[in-house]
Order: structure tokens, then sequence, then C-alpha cells
């Protein structure tokens, strides 16, 4: 059987949706899963499935064009970064192990250091050092703070040169588990009370486990807005991180408004939520009707 992988890269642009097409038409030999641009954040989320081999010649040419197009000197956006392609994870599927997926995030960060001159640093299952497991260690400072941060010995890249790419800083590439994107939106414009309730929901400072969390401004819909990664969404549930949420922003008197998860997430996430508010009793994946199709396929 074919070794697969998913990678869900993140470039800095969500605003222009001229450039976000043509770095996405970059991704060749590999399935595209998902296009998720975010204004707000000025970024998108770009998934797709490949063979591991195409699935890295996918995200080098990708970076290659984001690099082109990119220039970090005139980016804003709400979502912390640090290079026109800020982070590459590639999540082992069927028949690939984890390894495998930490080998090849090796390779590709090796060439963006090589061919494109980018500073690589490698996260999570394929970080070199303890502290540069937490993508948000590698990212505190973003990219105005990178020259600053490639100075200090303890932040050598693991690729590439010891200064910031002049208009595509640096980029974090790595091997990892499923990962669910997932933002809750408070009606507030106050962005102390996201960043209050962001603060109560993070593991470390005190939160749930497996939750990185940060408020945020969406100033053009006049809320803010709650931004989590769930880093293992099968022992950290949806449901649970939903309802803090609105237990935490109901102690400043704010509602939810809404949420979104941004890229995709596995079937089992949404049959656990169901399962929780539904009710349901015995419900397995295998009653839903596009499980049982697939499996006959």
């Amino acid at each position: 059987m074919a070794k697969l992988v998913e990678c869900a890269l993140n470039f800095s642009e969500g605003q222009r949706a001229d450039v976000i097409e043509e770095i996405v038409a970059a991704a060749k030999n590999v399935r595209v899963l998902d296009v998720a641009p975010d204004a707000s954040h000025n970024r998108t989320v770009l998934t797709f499935v490949g063979q591991l081999r195409e699935a890295g010649e996918a995200a080098c040419a990708v970076t290659a064009r984001a690099v082109r197009l990119i220039d970090m000197n005139g980016h804003r956006g709400e979502h912390p970064r640090m290079g026109a392609v800020d982070v590459i994870p590639f999540v082992p599927l069927q028949n690939t192990t984890m390894q495998e997926a930490v080998s090849l995030a090796q390779e590709v960060g090796r060439r963006i250091g090589t061919e494109l001159r980018v500073p690589v640093f490698l996260y999570e299952a394929a970080a070199t050092r303890p502290e540069r497991r937490n993508l948000a260690n590698i990212r505190r400072g973003e990219y105005e703070g990178l020259t600053e941060k490639l100075r200090d010995p303890e932040w050598v890249p693991d690729y590439g040169p010891g200064a910031p790419h002049p208009t595509a800083g640096a980029t974090v590439v790595g091997a990892r588990t499923y990962l669910v994107a997932f933002n809750v939106n408070l009606g507030t414009p106050d962005i102390g009370i996201a960043k209050q309730v962001a603060r109560a929901l993070r593991s470390r400072t005190g939160g749930l486990s497996n939750v990185k969390a940060i408020g945020v401004s969406l100033a053009e819909r006049g809320i803010v807005q709650v931004s989590m990664n769930l880093v293992d969404p099968l022992r950290t549930p949806l449901h649970r991180v939903f309802e803090l949420v609105r237990l935490e922003a109901e102690r400043y008197g704010v509602p939810v408004v809404g949420s979104e998860v941004v890229g995709l997430l596995p079937l089992r996430v949404v049959a656990d939520t169901a399962r929780h508010y539904l009710r349901l009793e015995d419900f397995e994946d295998a009653q839903v009707l596009e499980t049982r199709l697939w499996g006959e396929e």
C-alpha cells in the first residue's frame, strides 16, 4: 500500500485571492483537500495529502512560490507568524510511521534552508531540542523579533542561514499527530476578555491539556475571538473546549456568537461532539452514511 502523509501548510497571506491561488497552484502531484484563507489572521491553511516523496516536493514548491510572492515587511495580521511560510507540519497517515514523517520534515527543512536560504526550525516530533517541540516557543517574538532572536546562540536554526531571509523571515517544519484548529467568536469588541478566556483555556497557564489558545480581535466584525489549536483532540475533546470557553465568557457577561474549524478534522472528533450534545447512546462511527460507503469501496 502507498505511504501517505498529510501536510497542513500555513502561509502568511489571507487577503489577496490571486496570490493565494498562485501559491496553491504550486502543489503538484498531491491531492489538495482544503484551502482555508482567513483575512483577519492574514494567513491561509493549505491541506493536501500525498505519498511521502510527492508531499515533500509539493511542500518545497509551495514554499518557493510563497517566498517569491510574500513580503513579510508589509505583513499585518492577527495571528502570530514568523515567515512567508510560517509552519509546515507533516501528519503520518496510511501505512506511514511517525519516524518516516520526521525524516520527511528533516529533508524538506534541509532543502528550504539550502535552496531558498530561509532559516528553518524543526518542531514537535522532529525537534532537535526539547524547547523546540512547542511551536509557540519557536514563534515567540514573531517576524519583527526574528533578527534579534537569531543572534542568540540558543536559537541557531536547524537548517539555513543564521539570519532571517530579507522578505520571507523563517519557517518551522515538523511532524505531529492530528491537530484541530478551532476558533470561538465572542460577542464583544473587548480584546482583554478574549485574552482572559484564552488564558483560562490553554494548558501552559493552567487550562485544559493539549490546548493552545490566544485572544485576537476581528476588528472588521466588531468582535473578538479565542483562537485555539487542539493538539490532541481525541484526548481533549472539542465539546469540552467549547463549553469551557462559553463558561469563562459568561463570567464577563459575554455570549458566544459562533465558532469555526480551520482546515480539516477527523470524523471521530465530529462524532464525539454529536455523542455529547445529542446524548447519543451506543452510537458508532460506522453509523455515519459516508463511512459505510467508503468502507464498501
